[in-house]
C-alpha cells in the first residue's frame, strides 16, 4: 500500500536527500563487538530503541518489517502528537539493523527516517539516523527551528538509549 505522503521513497536509504526538507544526518557510536550489535539490533527492530526514548509505539507487529503501519506519539499527556508512519525497508543483518519508515498522511511532518546499527571492521558498533522532513502542521510550521531542534534531540537520545541497551550486552 501506498499512502505515503511524500513522494521521495527511499531517499534517506540513499543519502541522497532530496532538495525543499531539513535534513538530518546523526551518527554516534554505541558500544564494540558483535553482542553490542545484536541487541542494539534487536531493541531497534523490535521497538524498543523507540519506547525507552520515550515514544508510544502502535504496530501490528513486534518487529519492524516492510509495509508495516507503524502510529508513533510523542509528548505528554493532551500534548502528545500522533505520526502515522509506514515501514518502507528493513536491514536484518549479519552486520547492520535497521528499518526505513515514512510519514503517512495526518503526520504533522512530511519525510522519512532511517535508523541503523551497524558494526565496523574495529568493532565499533554505531547508531546512525539519517532523515529527510518538512513540517505540515501549522503550529509545527509555526514553531520554526525547533522542529529539527527537536527531531536531532530525539536522534541523541535515540543513540544513548541504544548505547545503554547495548552496554547491558557487555
Amino acid at each position: 500500500m501506498n499512502d505515503y505522503s511524500y513522494p521521495e521513497l527511499g531517499a534517506s536509504r540513499t543519502g541522497d536527500l532530496p532538495a525543499g526538507y531539513r535534513h538530518l544526518r546523526h551518527r554516534t557510536p554505541i558500544g564494540h563487538g558483535r553482542a553490542a550489535l545484536d541487541v542494539a539490533g534487536a531493541a531497534l527492530l523490535g521497538w524498543r530503541m523507540h519506547r525507552l526514548a520515550g515514544v508510544r509505539v502502535e504496530a501490528a507487529a513486534e518487529r519492524a518489517a516492510p509495509g508495516l503501519a507503524v502510529h508513533c506519539a510523542l509528548g505528554l499527556g493532551p500534548l502528545r502528537a500522533g505520526a502515522p508512519n509506514r515501514v518502507l525497508a528493513v536491514v536484518d543483518g549479519p552486520d547492520r539493523y535497521g528499518f526505513t519508515y515514512g510519514t503517512r498522511h495526518g503526520h504533522l511532518g512530511r519525510g522519512e527516517e532511517t535508523f541503523l546499527v551497524e558494526l565496523a571492521p574495529d568493532g565499533t558498533v554505531w547508531f546512525g539516523v539519517t532523515a529527510f522532513s518538512r513540517p505540515v502542521a501549522w503550529w509545527a510550521r509555526a514553531a520554526g527551528p525547533l522542529f529539527p531542534l527537536l527531531q536531532r534531540a530525539f536522534a541523541r537520545r535515540c543513540g544513548r538509549v541504544l548505547a545503554s541497551v547495548a552496554a547491558d550486552a557487555a
